[in-house]
């Protein structure tokens, strides 16, 4: 699973180091592609090193005290202790919106991140059930390949939006206008297709370690239907859509299209499967 996670890591990382180029030398030709280059390459340097520090501050993620929340503090060295995994950093998000994520390169050097909207709407017994997927995803090693496809996206999406800058340094005829507006629209669309090509699977094994970690799957599948229904009331705001994939359901309001080009599987069917492994429990 490690040696399967890495290779992921690797080969999307190069996949979207080359949209991110792409991206510049269409909008700045050979010099634009330079900068591009030069400046994806920092990003995944710094995307593997940082990749929790970057996220959990893209989200205006502070530290929280044991004072603060005892009972999450509790919840999360119990479960990391069932899990074999070192307890991770605490972070609470401040937002109304109820949602959770975790981060990181490798347990050693993980977090975990939750909204002041998840601790008041969850039940303790919920919000061990979505504590338990985050630990899941830091167990199951793949949070440094979604952090870092997240970032990377969402740098697909500024070099895309911001492309007008490269126009400058263009070195040959001039910049095909139509192109830039296909590339400003589509760029942003094949990042979050990469994204959703490695999140969807990814949510469904969570829920499932979780819910093995903790033995409540039935609280899980409340936990994200209470959840998703809190997307709808009080969504995301100030947060690029790119990083949707790193929170256990997704955060900003849905719609048809959405939910086609979203990095969740539907919550219903994530649902249902927990339903199925609830009643397996109970039968052995």
């Amino acid at each position: 699973m490690h040696f399967v996670n890495t290779l992921k890591t690797l080969v999307f990382m190069g996949v979207l180091t080359a949209l991110i180029v792409l991206v510049g030398g269409i909008f700045g030709g050979k010099s634009g592609m330079m900068i591009a280059f030069v400046f994806a390459c920092v990003m995944n340097i710094g995307s593997y090193w940082f990749s929790d520090k970057i996220a959990l501050a893209a989200h205006g993620a502070q530290p929280i005290a044991r004072e603060q929340a005892p009972v999450l503090y509790e919840i999360i060295e119990r479960l990391a202790a069932k899990a074999g995994i070192p307890v991770p950093p605490i972070y609470l998000i401040p937002t109304d919106s109820p949602n959770a994520f975790a981060t990181g390169r490798d347990p050693e050097h993980s977090a975990v991140a939750v909204t002041a909207g998840i601790l008041n709407m969850l039940s303790e017994s919920e919000l061990e059930g979505v504590l338990a997927h985050e630990l899941g995803h830091v167990k199951n090693r793949d949070v440094l390949l979604t952090t870092i496809a997240a970032v990377l996206a969402g740098v697909v999406t500024m070099v895309a939006q911001n492309g007008i800058y490269f126009v400058g340094s263009r070195d040959d005829d001039g910049p095909n206008p139509i192109v830039m507006i296909v590339a400003a629209i589509f760029a942003p669309i094949a990042a979050t297709l990469i994204n959703l090509a490695i999140s969807r699977s990814r949510e469904y094994e969570a829920d499932a370690t979780g819910a093995e970690m903790c033995g409540k799957p039935l609280e899980l599948a409340d936990a994200l239907a209470k959840i998703e229904r809190g997307a709808q009331v009080r969504p995301m705001t100030g947060s690029n859509p790119a990083y949707s994939s790193l929170y256990i359901a997704n955060p900003f309001p849905q719609n048809w299209l959405f939910n086609l080009m979203s990095t969740h599987p539907p919550t219903q069917e994530r649902i249902f499967r927990l339903q199925q492994m609830a009643r397996q429990m109970h039968t052995h």
